[in-house]
């Protein structure tokens, strides 16, 4: 292979050893390297969008944080529902992306939950189907779906969010908001639907995923459906590990939907991790222009960026402390995902940290069009400097 020199050091016969050992990741000298990352949770906003981040611009955030596959999300426009719709998506992805870039279909038209997307007509170019963003309130329309993608052997990717429960709140509905006059989203608006899902899962025998776990109602009642043998998947995020609504700051860079929850969540969502309950770790990376999350935590819009601070804040936090060993990290992020969505393993590429390198995460040296992030200044160990994806060098720093 061709010498690869970072920063003046050669790591060319560490990634020899790497590719001939046959292990899941190699730790030496103060360098970690791995298959890249796989993430089933962004979102590229392109078409529709471009503003808040492209197909370009996401997939190069996702290399410089070591990821080598994204799943996109399809609030877009024009949504995803057809074949006509999706191939938009799919030319600016073969156009643009630097790293494996596959998208989701909606469940339904224009993600309004009354009449289902063209599955079957997408089904050969997604991943799945989902309309992240917004639960299927319709219980008859997604016995349909899943019925539907049950036939086409096509996962269903559920954001599990009951409406009537939501009381306008736009963060939890816990300590901090009732002594800051904020209006709470409840926890029973994750977990009731998530209950209501496993219930449809029992009766369509589909294959289920369910997005951005927050609450540790869903984490039980997902662990309860595993035991029973149901086909059930689950990720959470770096920002529902790290913190609780005890974090929160009068700032949109703290608000994401579902919301930060309580300490006994987070603990809940560590202890599901460990135990297998939850499968993944995903970003639910979601980039907004700074005006768009500049007016509080009441006006801003939902969302924060994650591709390029999930493995240094889930090392710093989780690794270091002890709390989770490195290799089941590297199995929610590298493997898991792809065994979960088809996609082989030894087509991931690699990326490389420097482990001893602790740094300030800065905003301004994102890839991403997206900074808001609540982890901005914060001091992390594991700087990515190398991500190759298809035998080319996509970051280097």
């Amino acid at each position: 292979m061709d010498k690869i020199t970072v920063n003046g050091k050669n790591l060319s016969p560490f990634i020899e050893e790497f590719k001939k050992g046959g292990r899941l990741y190699l730790e030496k000298d103060g360098y970690l390297i791995m298959p890249g990352f796989c993430d089933v949770h962004v979102h590229f906003r392109e078409p529709g969008y471009a503003y808040k981040e492209s197909i370009k611009t996401g997939s190069l955030a996702g290399a410089h944080g070591g990821y080598t596959a994204v799943f996109t999300m399809p609030n877009l426009n024009p949504v995803p529902d057809c074949k006509e719709n999706l191939d938009i998506q799919l030319k600016l992805i073969e156009k643009d992306a630097e790293i494996k870039v596959i998208p989701y279909g909606a469940i339904t038209k224009g993600q309004q939950g009354k009449e289902l997307s063209k599955m079957e007509e997408m089904s050969n170019s997604v991943c799945a189907f989902s309309d992240d963003g917004r639960g299927v309130q319709d219980v008859t329309v997604m016995i349909k779906a899943m019925q539907k993608a049950k036939a086409l052997n096509k996962i269903i990717v559920a954001h599990c969010e009951d409406n009537s429960l939501l009381n306008g709140g736009y963060i939890h509905l816990g300590e901090y908001a009732k002594l800051h006059g904020h209006r709470g989203i409840s926890s029973a608006s994750e977990y009731k639907q998530v209950e209501r899902d496993i219930e449809l899962v029992k009766k369509t025998g589909v294959k289920y995923h369910v997005c951005h776990v927050s609450t540790k109602e869903s984490v039980e009642l997902i662990r309860k459906a595993k035991k029973e043998g149901l086909d059930i998947t689950a990720e959470t995020a770096p920002h529902y590990l790290i913190l609780t609504d005890n974090d929160l700051i009068e700032d949109g860079k703290f608000k994401m939907n579902p919301p930060l929850r309580e300490k006994e969540d987070r603990l809940a969502l560590i202890e599901g991790l460990k135990d297998g309950t939850i499968d993944m770790i995903a970003t639910d990376h979601a980039p907004h222009s700074a005006e768009e999350k500049s007016n509080g935590l009441e006006k801003s819009a939902f969302g924060i960026v994650g591709l390029e601070t999930a493995f240094p804040l889930i090392y710093t936090h989780l690794v270091k402390t002890g709390v989770i060993d490195l290799e089941t990290i590297i199995k929610k992020m590298c493997v898991s995902p792809r065994e979960r969505f088809g996609l082989e393993l030894k087509d991931a590429g690699y990326a490389v940290f420097d482990i001893n390198n602790e740094y300030k995460i800065n905003v301004n040296e994102f890839f991403s069009k997206g900074k808001a992030t609540p982890f901005e200044n914060e001091k992390v160990t594991a700087k990515c400097i190398l991500t190759v994806y298809n035998g080319k060098v996509i970051f280097r720093a």
